[in-house]
């Protein structure tokens, strides 16, 4: 139920939030009545007033108007300045998302959210754990960055974790690790020592960071998730592409969490449970060539 207050109180807040407003803009009464179409004697009974009456809508709504605040502000139905729209266009941005690691965006969330814990779903394995051969497998062919800034960019994200206090929560589907295990899709004619490599990096990194960094991994025939990462309870953003979608409005971002922390509780493999899961994949992979690999053989072989 909406807090009542009393009438002179409220014609006072107006006066008071009024001449904040004007001053914040560096506007005199002359120029907010030239603005709204009044007298300046109008303007100038609104701020020295000292009954209980407001002025009519119209007078209220030309003034946010014209100072870019909210009427609902001004009669103190409201402790949020900005108008709708304003608080709409904060609460979401849309930011260009380079291909490549090299993002200063993403690096400056990180710093921001420094001793909240980071919850991430990533788009392929996570960039910060992945060896520097497969970034370079992954990387270089994209948009002329070259492989030592991916490299770079992955060892300064794993360093700012490592000092910066925060938990880091990664939620991986299983299917990924095992797609990678085996070259197939994304992962296509990737050398076996390469994989094998990258999954003791993975355990390396599990042996030293483990609490802070834990890993889950789900089944995504059960629950779907998007690239994801939550900056403790100040923003969201979803990768889409090209584009991140960063949300900071606070219902947003608590229900992307609790997204996520379903994720971790409906995983398959827990972050306890990972160095198991990853020396069984480390098992698996053998040193046979790829179907992809086999096909480019078999062209080659016939002529093709």
């Amino acid at each position: 139920m909406p807090h009542r207050i009393d009438k002179r109180l409220r014609a006072s807040q107006f006066r008071t939030r009024l001449s904040t407003a004007m001053t914040l803009r560096s506007l005199s009464q002359s120029a907010l009545a030239r603005r709204i179409g009044v007298d300046r004697s109008t303007i100038s009974q609104l701020l020295t007033g000292t009954g209980a009456r407001l002025p009519n809508a119209q007078v209220v709504g030309e003034c946010a108007a014209a100072l870019g605040v909210s009427a609902d502000w001004l009669l103190s139905l409201s402790d949020r300045p900005e108008t709708a729209a304003d608080i709409l266009a904060a609460s979401m941005t849309l930011t260009e998302a380079p291909r490549a690691l090299v993002d200063e965006q993403i690096f400056n969330w990180h710093t921001e959210a420094a001793g909240y814990k980071i919850r991430h779903v990533p788009a392929t394995l996570p960039d910060m754990l992945k060896t520097p051969a497969l970034l370079e497998w992954e990387y270089a062919p994209h948009l002329g960055r070259t492989a030592q800034q991916a490299i770079t960019a992955s060892a300064d994200r794993l360093e700012w974790m490592r000092s910066a206090g925060s938990d880091y929560e990664i939620a991986l589907p299983q299917h990924e690790l095992t797609s990678f295990a085996r070259a197939e899709g994304y992962y296509a004619d990737l050398p076996a020592d390469l994989r094998r490599e990258q999954i003791d990096r993975m355990l390396d990194l599990h042996t030293q960071l483990y609490p802070r960094l834990r890993v889950y991994m789900f089944d995504a025939r059960r629950l779907f998730s998007a690239p994801l990462t939550i900056f403790g309870p100040l923003l969201a953003v979803l990768y889409v592409g090209r584009n991140y979608l960063a949300f900071r409005d606070s219902e947003k971002v608590t229900t992307f969490t609790l997204h996520f922390d379903q994720l971790v509780r409906e995983a398959r493999i827990s972050a306890r449970d990972l160095p198991a899961e990853l020396l069984s994949l480390r098992d698996s992979i053998t040193d046979w060539p790829t179907p992809y690999s086999r096909l480019l053989s078999d062209k080659n072989t016939h002529g093709g």
